[in-house]
């Protein structure tokens, strides 16, 4: 006798929306999420491209699709998946906590921010190192900080921070940025922010806290807070050897969510794809419990 008929890992958009597809069909759903449900969307200060609202924060946003999967009924659990098994028909999802026997599971884990590596950035994690503007931007108020990357995360961190802080630093290893021309032109016009092109962070300094950062140039900068934008890394170890992973780790999967395992599916950013945003995310939710519920229904009733 499995758990539940579908058990979904992650509570970000991906895995909310399929938990709300899935209880829709009919099946007994699962999530299981190690952080507080939102993912990556908890960390966005402002969403202006998902349909339906001009402008909304991404905790807001994420409040309501948790809120929505909720009222549908669904069971979110607070345990980090260490492990996934295949045991005959059954799917076993491990946890710190237990273990949980299921008919389908879709993976909705997204990704994590990925850390610069250079020497200092450990060390100093929590102390003037973060990952996250919205988060710990307020403890920065009115202080010189810099923002490492080039990508829509690294400026909308960068205009966000330049509302609190007295000067923003922007620190790129290219010379042009990667996301979107608007936020671009937004951070580069901005009388708080100065771009540092062509450009490294090797090393982050202090005595207990950040003090100041060393660049690939030779030169330094005095500031009191780097925040770290260059991108996400899946964390998919747990998964290796049950699913196909492709160089970066991310899993193998289409645009259908299909992994190649049996009713074994990945949405939203831990999957390999062209595209991470909400939306695309929230859509893979949807296509995987659709799919798993369809192959449930054929299992159950011979079709």
């Amino acid at each position: 006798m499995t758990d539940y008929d579908i058990l979904i890992i992650g509570a970000g958009p991906a895995g909310l929306t399929a938990a709300v597809y899935g209880l829709r069909a009919g099946y007994r759903v699962l999530v299981l999420e190690g952080q507080a449900p939102g993912g990556q969307l908890m960390l966005t200060p402002e969403v202006e491209n998902y349909p339906s609202w001009q402008k909304i924060s991404g905790w807001e946003l994420a409040s309501k699709i948790a809120g929505q999967a909720e009222a549908a009924g669904a069971e979110l659990r607070a345990e980090a998946v260490t492990g996934l098994e295949l045991d005959g028909e059954d799917r076993v999802v491990v946890t710190e906590q237990g273990r949980y026997r299921c008919r389908a599971v879709i993976l909705a884990n997204g990704a994590k921010r990925r850390k610069l590596g250079c020497p200092g950035e450990a060390a100093l994690t929590g102390r003037g190192v973060s990952y996250c503007a919205v988060c710990d931007g307020a403890f920065f108020r009115n202080r010189t900080v810099c923002v490492v990357g080039g990508g829509n995360t690294a400026l909308e961190d960068a205009l966000y921070l330049a509302r609190i802080c007295e000067k923003v630093y922007v620190i790129h290893r290219r010379d042009s940025f990667r996301g979107e021309r608007r936020l671009a032109e937004a951070v580069c016009s901005s009388e708080k922010i100065s771009v540092l092109w062509n450009t490294a962070v090797t090393s982050i300094e202090g005595d207990g806290r950040v003090e100041r950062v060393r660049l690939s140039d030779g030169g330094s900068l005095e500031v009191s807070g780097v925040f770290v934008a260059i991108g996400l890394e899946p964390d998919n170890g747990p998964f290796r050897g049950v699913v196909p992973l492709d160089a970066g780790g991310y899993v193998q999967a289409g645009e259908d969510c299909r992994t190649g395992v049996p009713r074994i599916y990945a949405a939203g950013d831990t999957r390999t794809k062209e595209v991470r945003q909400i939306l695309t995310a929230a859509a893979d939710g949807a296509v995987a419990a659709t799919l798993a519920a369809a192959e449930l229904e054929a299992a159950d009733f011979g079709g």
